[in-house]
């Protein structure tokens, strides 16, 4: 059918992801760090994105077009409204942290160098804002307890995704795929164990090459030994 949809340029894009966080229907998603139409049936050409754009990339344009499907869009409104360990998605929050707090003191009272919440990668939503533009820290779930100076040696600055490969039962690749192609991630860290069975660097890799961003990004892997130590950087 021929009906008003709307039209984003990429050239007059700059990234920005109002628009996308505007679009409660989420027709509107951020790929390769340029908003994109993802589904015109999602659309309801209503607009509310327009205004939010600070570029004018955005405008309404009259094309052949599939009708805007409310149920579709209510069933992937419900599904996201809760995560998959039931908690709802308003649990999913940035930590402000000040940059100049002081991280001396005993183990116990530390300042904790975590961002955002939640940190398991099956659990974090590939939309969640503080993965938009971040420098991402994929861990393996153990690294942290044999790194005593984990936070301050890894975490700091960066968005978290912890998993274990082994026990997890989960495709990391295909939600890391999905991860790198709706956010502009600036760079990836992984730490991983020398342990054979955690092959998260390999993963990531793949998500990447998933993404289309194999070798666009900048990736760091770090192997620690069960003492903790690092073996190779």
């Amino acid at each position: 059918m021929i009906r008003k949809i709307i039209e984003i340029d990429e050239n007059k894009c700059n990234g920005c992801g109002l628009c996308a966080g505007a679009c409660h229907e989420g027709a509107i998603g951020m790929v390769d760090g340029k908003a994109r139409l993802l589904r015109d049936d999602y659309c309801d050409g209503l607009g509310n994105c327009l205004p939010v754009c600070p570029t004018g990339a955005i405008a309404f344009v009259e094309r052949e077009a599939a009708a805007y499907d409310e149920a579709a869009v209510a069933a992937k409104q419900a599904q996201e409204a809760v995560l998959p360990c039931g908690c709802p998605r308003s649990s999913v929050r940035t930590i402000e942290r000040d940059a100049a707090e002081g991280r001396d003191g005993g183990a116990a009272s530390a300042p904790s160098a975590l961002r955002q919440w939640p940190v398991q990668l099956k659990l974090v939503p590939a939309n969640a804002p503080f993965l938009q533009g971040a420098d991402l820290l994929v861990a393996a779930d153990c690294t942290a307890f044999a790194c005593g100076g984990f936070h301050d040696a890894f975490l700091l600055g960066k968005a978290l995704l912890v998993g274990c490969p082994k026990l997890d039962g989960v495709d990391y690749s295909e939600k890391l795929a999905e991860v790198f192609a709706n956010n502009d991630v600036k760079s990836v860290t992984v730490v991983r164990m020398e342990v054979p069975c955690c092959g998260l660097d390999r993963i990531v890799q793949e998500g990447l090459a998933r993404a289309g961003k194999a070798g666009s990004v900048p990736l760091r892997v770090v192997t620690l030994t069960v003492e903790g130590e690092v073996m190779t950087a």
